[in-house]
């Protein structure tokens, strides 16, 4: 059991980071149930981005620019699949009205404009909203609940909506139902909970609201999910509780 769970957070890992790790072969035959342990990636970025910021910020660097730096080994950690999903989803889901144009443009490699900006805008207002944060005692807790929050409502997406293409990351995962769906989610809430009471409980409650938005834009617009949408659901949701975390706790 405990070598199955194990196994399970090193499917996870390898899946939403790009962290070097050896994955037995047979442990891929339950990424769907795998996605219990999404959690622990949302730590490694919450982790990563905090220590790099206060380690430059610590040898006197300002910290705005430790903030970018910290942000940019967040990224890199997670292997920027994430900001990647949103670039393909806002080409994608504004530069067409048609179903099947849209899944075409977001599977193509090539980056548009609206993937461009949403790149260049999410980037910045993270960046920024990390430098801000570093003027609260909670920065290191606010990053691990943003990080952990942003990945465990995806499992719950995936649940949700249909795959929207026969093919795909996502699709290849697929279609998670069970407990293993909201375990990721109820880890993160006691955390929340216990670090920073009545405020953390609203920061997983905005962070639900916003992944079902993002699960409602896309069953509108290619009726289901894919690799591109959950990405996309990710960077919003993690941009959203940073944002809501400054404003609760100023």
């Amino acid at each position: 059991m405990i070598r199955t769970l194990f196994e399970d957070i090193l499917v996870a890992l390898s899946l939403l980071t790009r962290i070097p790790l050896k994955v037995p072969a047979h442990a891929y035959n339950r990424m769907d149930k795998a996605v219990w342990a999404y959690v622990f990636a949302g730590i490694i970025w919450g982790f990563s981005t905090w220590t790099i910021t206060f380690a430059f910020a610590y040898f006197g660097l300002p910290v705005s620019i430790a903030s970018a730096l910290g942000l940019s080994a967040g990224i890199i950690a997670t292997g920027a699949m994430h900001e990647d999903g949103l670039a393909d989803s806002a080409d994608g889901i504004l530069g067409s009205w048609n179903r099947s144009r849209r899944l075409e443009i977001m599977k193509d490699s090539f980056l548009g404009a609206y993937g461009v900006l949403a790149i260049v805008l999410s980037t910045i207002i993270r960046w920024q909203l990390i430098f801000a944060l570093f003027a609260n005692s909670y920065a290191l807790v606010i990053l691990i609940i943003a990080g952990c929050l942003s990945r465990s409502v995806l499992p719950i997406i995936m649940a949700m909506l249909n795959h929207a293409r026969e093919e795909g990351l996502s699709h290849s995962v697929g279609r998670p139902s069970g407990p293993s769906v909201y375990i990721s989610l109820s880890m993160t809430i006691l955390f929340a909970f216990f670090t920073l009471k009545i405020e953390g409980l609203m920061l997983c409650f905005i962070a639900v609201l916003l992944a079902f938005a993002c699960a409602k834009v896309a069953q509108r617009t290619i009726h289901g999910q894919t690799g591109d949408i959950l990405g996309a659901t990710a960077i919003f949701t993690e941009t959203g509780v940073l944002i809501a975390s400054i404003i609760l706790l100023k």
